[in-house]
């Protein structure tokens, strides 16, 4: 199979139709076999409705039902493991991706042997609310990566077969797939400019908070990234340092100690107790221990196999029960 699309939809009943539409005249111009996989997350209106009603015209289209809002990021690991096309590519389902853009974005996976494309809405119809944030947090993850897009969150990307299998895609973590997949090894990432259009029917599904939970698992994926197979290198280093610390501060109590009682003979103004660097060795003592303790337990954890969470489905169209 040429491609599969994967498409995650919340209360868009009025997009589908149009949508579907449109995907299966781009698909029969350029002969590509293909499979559609709708992702219904949790929504509310008839969603599912028009996803069955589209599988039982064309088996290529099929559907997975959530049986409540889980996200973006559940959806697509969802699909991910269902996807069977050499090439998956994924867009938004509120028709503001064109899959006009398919096409394009199959040949520069298949035949300049990208691993993975980011499109690029270089001319965004959105309000200044949502661009700016989205800007400043493309920046960010640019530096901290990287990894050269402008657009790491743009729902229409596109990967080889052998990314989606291999990476894991969790929390908040869709809009940042690029740095999983480099991670992983697949470093051929480019990007392709793509129409952004206005959206025609619904509303956004994000707000604010989101930006809040991106940032947090942008922290989160850089650690992971770099120390989740070596977490002693992070822990038990900053555990050196600190134990280093508190021993210094130690030596000196002692010193002074033995300074006031055989050396100069000064008695110490206060006992050692009643000093507040013997509060601060006693701190960074602890500290360390238990940071280079947290690096053993965790090096131990990294080394055992995490069984991976799946998400709770209710009802399929058209998936092989054994992806």
């Amino acid at each position: 199979m040429d491609i599969s699309l994967i498409i995650p939809a919340k209360d868009e009943e009025e997009s589908i139709p149009e949508l579907s539409s449109w995907i299966s005249r781009v698909m029969q111009a350029h002969g590509f076999s293909y499979e559609v996989i709708f992702i219904d997350d949790g929504s509310r209106d008839g969603t599912w409705k028009e996803i069955k009603k589209i599988s039982e015209a064309n088996p290529s289209f099929k559907g997975i039902q959530f049986n409540r809002n889980f996200g973006k990021s559940a959806a697509l690991h969802t699909a991910f493991k269902a996807a069977r096309g050499e090439v998956v590519i994924t867009m938004d389902a509120d028709l503001q991706d064109s899959p006009d853009e398919i096409p394009e974005l199959y040949k520069l996976i298949k035949e300049q042997k990208f691993h993975l494309v980011s499109g690029w809405k270089k001319k965004r119809h959105d309000p200044i609310s949502k661009t700016l944030p989205s800007k400043f947090f493309n920046y960010v993850t640019r530096k901290i990566s990287g990894i050269h897009l402008h657009d790491f969150n743009c729902g229409l990307k596109a990967y080889h077969y052998s990314v989606i299998k291999n990476i894991t895609v969790y929390g908040e973590m869709h809009r940042y797939i690029p740095v999983l997949a480099k991670w992983a090894g697949f470093t051929k990432i480019t990007e392709k400019v793509v129409e952004h259009r206005e959206r025609k029917y619904g509303v956004s599904k994000f707000g604010w908070e989101r930006f809040v939970r991106g940032f947090l698992d942008l922290l989160t994926i850089t650690f992971v990234g770099r120390f989740a197979k070596r977490p002693m290198h992070f822990f038990g280093a900053w555990g050196i340092v600190s134990f280093l610390v508190g021993f210094g501060f130690t030596v000196k109590i002692f010193w002074d100690k033995l300074d006031a009682l055989f050396i100069s003979k000064i008695p110490l103004k206060r006992d050692v107790v009643d000093q507040p660097i013997f509060y601060l060795a006693l701190a960074a003592l602890v500290i360390g221990v238990q940071l280079f303790l947290t690096g053993f337990i965790a090096e131990l954890l990294a080394r055992q196999s995490v069984s991976k969470a799946d998400y709770l489905v209710i009802d399929t169209i058209g998936i092989d029960s054994a992806s």
